[in-house]
């Protein structure tokens, strides 16, 4: 009989080391895109080789001319939508149920329809173009930065566009439709109930909080670039939290309508954006130690 081959034992699985933790591949991910290295150094050479006087300001007349016609451009492309833009801008409107009451946005001079259209072609021209004005912008600035310094202005710029629009979202989504029930409740309780909204001011009213909020939630953006600079320390931040709340909520007061709702729908996001900033720029702290090691 032939001998039973002998069984062997399967070899034991090799364990697969742990991941690391979030935050240090989030440090070593920000230390490669963000931190200078010596293949940087040694390319430096070929960024943006030596010119002329003369072409750097051709480069800069063809960035200008560029910028306006994609300017000009976008506002012919927004221009057909302006009826349909201006609906959109009373949606909150009809969101809070003031249109079911008698209110609506009416005009009341001539012109009103004309005003509209050229401030609609303007704002969304401005908005449509954006992308096209940065592209040409960075396009003459960039060949004299390095890889470092490229990747944390388009980080900054993502970042801050991300930020902006959320600031948009949560306005057009919540805060003016609150805004409105709180602004028109008062008129009632002061015994001026108001049954039209001129369209300049409403559109105007509206356009202008929209951009407030874009803009406060570009703070952090203005701290991590200070810290980013040296010029703030996270531990600085740290220390200051309990006056930045304050000085936080107090923005919210002024540039949002008067009622407290809206400036803690404000405030809130702000307050966490801002411990987001001390962590980043505590990261970069800790990536320029490790450099400087």
């Amino acid at each position: 009989m032939a001998k039973r081959a002998k069984m062997r034992p399967p070899a034991p699985k090799a364990k697969k080391a742990p991941a690391p933790p979030l935050g240090v591949r989030m440090a070593g991910t920000f230390r490669r895109l963000f931190t200078e290295t010596e293949e940087d150094r040694a390319h430096e050479d070929e960024l943006d080789p030596p010119r002329p006087f003369i072409e750097h300001f051709i480069d800069l007349r063809d960035c200008i001319i560029r910028c306006a016609l994609s300017w000009v451009a976008a506002m012919l492309i927004v221009a057909p939508f302006a009826p349909k833009i201006i609906a959109a801008l009373q949606w909150p409107l009809r969101a809070s149920g003031l249109d079911g009451q008698g209110v609506a946005v009416q005009g009341l001079e001539v012109g009103v329809g004309f005003s509209l259209f050229m401030t609609t072609m303007l704002w969304g021209g401005t908005i449509l173009a954006l992308p096209a004005l940065l592209y040409f912008i960075f396009r003459f600035v960039f060949p004299g930065l390095r890889r470092h310094e490229r990747n944390l202005i388009l980080f900054t710029l993502g970042a801050g566009v991300f930020l902006f629009l959320g600031g948009v979202w949560l306005c057009f989504s919540f805060t003016l439709r609150l805004a409105l029930e709180a602004l028109m409740a008062i008129n009632a309780w002061m015994n001026v109930p108001v049954s039209i909204l001129q369209a300049e001011a409403y559109i105007g009213f509206v356009l202008k909080v929209l951009l407030a909020f874009g803009l406060a939630f570009q703070f952090p953006m203005v701290l991590l670039a200070l810290g980013w600079l040296g010029i703030v320390s996270s531990e600085g931040l740290r220390r200051r939290r309990g006056a930045a709340i304050v000085a936080i909520f107090a923005v919210a007061m002024f540039l949002t309508p008067p009622d407290p709702l809206s400036q803690i729908v404000m405030a809130v996001p702000m307050c966490l954006l801002y411990e987001a900033t001390i962590w980043l720029v505590r990261l970069r702290e800790r990536m320029a130690a490790e450099s400087a090691a």
